[in-house]
């Protein structure tokens, strides 16, 4: 279970609009099984199952179809790939929750080789090691990340004001007045944003601004997340990959996050794109029963 644990790690939030409600999802499909993460942002619940699940469970609610637990996987990550990937795209599903007691069932129908499909995932109330395996341990990460990039671009904004001054100490002026800007000043910059951005800036909503712009970021740092964790077990560092963010530096994670966030649901390049599986998956047969240059402001 592994490799499940550690690729669903790697996958980014997804926004998941249902009927009835919205919900954060993130899914992780191999021939082995599954694992999936579901959040109303008051709780989180998890699944994972093997292929053994997956055989009793599709018994009991598919008995007019026989297949290979691969094939069901394979159906199920055809359904939640494109629904995951861009929640406006209407699929060939319908999703539902149900919540029952501390538990959350995400019921699927859909149909398969020409016969009704149906599919339950019982997910429970996570652990509070989950939940800050790839919630807070991230979110944390992805905060120094920014904070590291706002102290590089007020660096640089700085640089850039020595520069202008250096052109009109040599007499150059602006070719266009309306290009004139006042020298960078971080303190009233940042408290001008306190007053007059941030309420607007932290507005959480239902989740979909976390899940459709910072999956770059929460990706790069989830990455390099497992990428310390495994040098630790490599070392013979007992420590697991779960409490790897507490030893990581800032300039760590920069390195991480050199590309600007898109504001899209996009990925970063040149990464891939995300999926809910961990390649091509065999499908078995089923039987039914460039940079632009940059122009000086100055003549």
């Amino acid at each position: 279970m592994e490799e499940l644990e550690q690729g669903l790690l790697m996958q980014p939030w997804a926004w998941l609009q249902l009927a009835e409600n919205s919900l954060l999802a993130k899914v992780y499909i191999t021939r082995q099984g599954y694992a999936l993460l579901v959040s109303d942002l008051q709780q989180v619940w998890h699944e994972q199952v093997d292929t053994s699940v997956i055989s009793q469970r599709a018994k009991e609610l598919n008995k007019r179809l026989t297949a290979p637990p691969e094939a069901f996987l394979c159906h199920l990550d055809d359904l939640l790939r494109p629904l995951l990937k861009d929640a406006s795209c209407p699929g060939t599903a319908t999703f539902s929750c149900d919540h029952v007691e501390e538990a959350l069932i995400l019921r699927v129908r859909s149909e398969l080789s020409g016969l009704p499909f149906y599919w339950n995932f019982h997910c429970i109330l996570a652990s509070p090691s989950l939940v800050s395996q790839h919630l807070i341990r991230p979110l944390m990460g992805m905060s120094l990340a920014l904070q590291c990039q706002v102290r590089d671009l007020t660096t640089l904004l700085h640089m850039k004001d020595l520069e202008i001054q250096d052109y009109q100490e040599s007499g150059a002026t602006l070719s266009r007045d309306r290009l004139k800007t006042e020298p960078f000043e971080e303190n009233s910059f940042l408290e001008r944003f306190m007053v007059e951005k941030l309420p607007e800036a932290c507005s959480v909503g239902d989740g979909r601004p976390f899940a459709t712009n910072l999956q770059s970021m929460y990706m790069a740092v989830t990455r390099q997340a497992i990428q310390v964790g495994q040098k630790h077990h490599d070392a013979g560092d007992p420590q697991t990959s779960s409490s790897a963010f507490s030893h990581r530096t800032d300039n760590q994670l920069l390195n991480q996050v050199e590309e600007p966030v898109s504001s899209t649901p996009s990925l970063p390049g040149p990464e891939t794109e995300p999926t809910v599986s961990s390649g091509p998956m065999q499908r078995p047969q089923l039987l039914k029963v460039k940079r632009k240059k940059l122009r000086g402001l100055f003549s």
